[in-house]
């Protein structure tokens, strides 16, 4: 097995260059900043920051994660060679390990898109919970605002008034291009709740 070229940044030792003798990482630092070595994070900065900044913060507005983050906008941090969730590590900070695996760390504030990690603005809910905090923020899409949504508002009113006078599933179904078990869900409720 041949092994891989290490990167020519002294002290990198990383494989796997890939041009101008660097590693993907110096490669797109110099591509970004025009400097293999700008724009990196000093090691530690980011969790010396969460201690002495979001852990102590008293303030009631959000409070946003000036580092790195997961492309939906939400805190990350390197913790102990992992890739951890800024808010859940300051949720488990402030109020403990979560009740089960399954809690999740949510936002009272609605702004964890945004990067907020005031531990004020953090508590640790059910995905449902959770679920339910998102929609009552609009910070969820549902309905037509979800990007893979085939029906409409409209459609979904069209659809629970034709099974109101008994029309069969198959028949509706056929009509939106849309599976049964779609039409038998929005008729009882169980998708587009919401909608009256």
């Amino acid at each position: 097995m041949a092994t891989q070229a290490i990167c020519k940044i002294d002290g990198c030792g990383k494989g796997g260059r890939i041009s101008r003798g660097w590693c993907r990482a110096h490669y797109w630092r110099w591509w970004a900043h025009g400097d293999p070595l700008a724009g990196r994070t000093p090691e530690g900065e980011p969790l010396a920051w969460m201690a002495d900044v979001a852990l102590t913060h008293v303030g009631e507005d959000c409070l946003q994660w000036p580092y790195a983050r997961y492309s939906n906008g939400y805190g990350t941090v390197n913790q102990g060679g992992k890739m951890r969730s800024v808010t859940r590590v300051v949720c488990e900070a402030i109020h403990g390990p979560p009740p089960s695996p399954k809690h999740e760390a949510a936002h009272i504030c609605g702004k964890g898109h945004e990067g907020c990690c005031n531990p004020k603005h953090l508590r640790w809910a059910t995905p449902a919970e959770n679920a339910a905090d998102k929609l009552d923020h609009g910070t969820i899409a549902n309905g037509e605002a979800n990007g893979s949504a085939k029906l409409t508002e409209a459609d979904v009113h069209a659809i629970r008034r034709r099974r109101a006078t008994g029309e069969v599933l198959q028949a509706i179904a056929a009509d939106y291009g849309v599976c049964i078990s779609a039409i038998s869900s929005i008729a009882i409720r169980k998708n587009w709740a919401w909608l009256e």
